[in-house]
């Protein structure tokens, strides 16, 4: 008998594994579609008319009020320097009498000022006053319709974590916003002056670039606490007045900005807060090497290397080998916030002053103090240090008193230069090591503290070039310009 053998069973299970395949995923396909569709279909719901829309709807609708409040108090500025070059930035209104602060390196040199207000209008603007430690100034135009003072949040302390939105002219982009939170407090950084500076900075992540300076940093309830003043960038961690954003800003607190200001508007000379102590950096630690602090504090302080006799400090009850951990509150990591804080207050303010005191007892090692000082005027002296710090990094100059010995008395007292920097401002404008300082803008000087009072009123920190009169080794005078960038 012949086999037949059937295939059509077979083929009939073939096909329909072919149809599966290819039917099956198509159908997953179309259900995660339908799926999606109806996930993205309930989102857009939640948005439109759910719980989410109403909380999002209020943070457009408050960020947009911020906006609104702050702007009318923004301006922009356009500077034609006394070397003829262009430059622009930011600042902000800060009373109905056309008062506008911005940042001192932004008006450095100012031949000519534009302001120009929210609505468009333009006006010029003159230079009131310049603190170029601080990196502070005051211009002022005539009282005008446009003028909407900036609130400020005066005698409040921003805290890390706030939300903060800053205000400007970013690359030349007219009234922008950015919006970011508080990264950190007490920060130093490199701005106007360096580190000659007073450097007591919040840091914030909100978008700042060139352009920017000058401009508030509000919060939000639109109140000016800080204004923008340096960017660390890919290159200078350290801080910048120049290059773009790395994600990291700094801006002068309120506090400060409030002191200077009141004072350069008043046209009287800037006063600085004085503590009476000499002082350096401190890591506070236990008899176990622990560091020592409350409510999450990382022990670092200021150690008081000498309280000056008669001083405010020493008045008050302060000794050597006391560690300052706070001045009102506020937490002082570190020597050069010490420093700019104190500086940045007027004499006859009172500060408190928590401090960390050795006992000697190795169970509890110390305890903590706190202590009302008053504060006097800083001397002339230290603060001709800090001007002649400044002409180092910005000039390359360095400068120290003749050495007078007996038959060699009748020598001139004027300052001598004991070092120029090369590639500095210094070398560029041909001074050289040993010559003597004789005249500043042709009036004569006779120490180092008259050669920098006169360097410092003919403008050199705020911009302007400075006419020095040298003598070198041999006796022979010439003229040179010092000018700044």
């Amino acid at each position: 008998m012949r086999r037949f053998t059937s295939y059509g069973p077979a083929i009939v299970v073939l096909g329909v594994s072919v149809a599966t395949l290819a039917v099956v995923p198509a159908a997953i396909r179309a259900i995660g579609g339908a799926t999606t569709k109806a996930r993205v279909e309930l989102a857009r719901q939640s948005l439109d008319v759910g719980p989410n829309s109403s909380v999002l709807e209020q943070l457009n609708a408050a960020t947009r009020s911020i906006a609104d409040s702050v702007e009318p108090s923004v301006v922009h500025l356009d500077i034609a320097s006394e070397r003829l070059r262009g430059s622009s930035g930011s600042g902000w209104i800060y009373d109905d009498s056309g008062h506008i602060v911005t940042n001192a390196h932004v008006v450095s040199g100012a031949r000519m000022i534009r302001v120009q207000f929210f609505n468009g209008r333009t006006v010029e603007a003159k230079v009131v006053g310049s603190d170029p430690l601080t990196d502070i100034a005051v211009v002022k135009v005539a009282e005008i319709d446009e003028l909407v003072a900036a609130r400020r949040a005066t005698g409040e302390r921003v805290q890390r974590g706030d939300r903060v939105f800053a205000f400007g002219s970013p690359f030349g982009f007219k009234f922008s916003m950015s919006e970011g939170i508080v990264s950190g407090l007490g920060r130093s950084a490199r701005a106007a002056m360096g580190g000659a500076g007073l450097s007591n900075f919040i840091q914030t992540d909100a978008a700042v670039n060139p352009g920017n300076s000058g401009g508030p940093l509000v919060d939000v309830k639109g109140r000016v606490v800080g204004m923008n003043v340096a960017i660390a960038t890919a290159q200078e961690s350290q801080g910048s007045t120049e290059g773009q954003s790395a994600g990291i800003s700094f801006a002068i607190p309120l506090a400060t900005i409030e002191s200077r200001v009141e004072q350069l508007i008043a046209g009287g000379p800037i006063k600085s807060g004085f503590l009476g102590i000499r002082f350096r950096n401190a890591s506070l630690g236990g008899p176990d090497g622990e560091p020592i602090g409350k409510d999450g504090r990382d022990g670092r302080g200021v150690a008081i290397e000498e309280a000056i006799p008669s001083g405010p400090a020493s008045k008050a009850g302060l000794r050597d080998g006391d560690v300052i951990a706070s001045i009102n509150g506020e937490i002082i990591p570190d020597s050069e916030v010490m420093r700019a804080t104190i500086a940045a207050m007027r004499p006859g303010q009172r500060v408190e002053l928590r401090v960390w005191r050795a006992n000697g007892d190795k169970q509890t090692g110390g305890e903590y103090l706190t202590f009302t000082v008053e504060l006097t005027e800083k001397p002339q002296d230290a603060q001709m240090t800090d001007y002649r710090l400044g002409l180092i990094e910005r000039a390359g100059l360095v400068l120290a008193p003749p050495v007078v010995r007996g038959e060699d008395s009748d020598v001139a007292t004027q300052p001598i230069v004991t070092g120029v920097i090369p590639n500095s401002l210094a070398a560029e404008a041909g001074i050289n090591r040993g010559d003597r300082i004789v005249a500043v803008e042709g009036k004569k000087i006779a120490t180092i503290d008259e050669t920098v009072q006169a360097i410092v009123a003919a403008g050199f920190f705020t911009g302007s070039p400075v006419a020095i009169t040298l003598r070198n080794m041999d006796g022979e005078e010439r003229d040179v310009e010092l000018a700044p960038e």
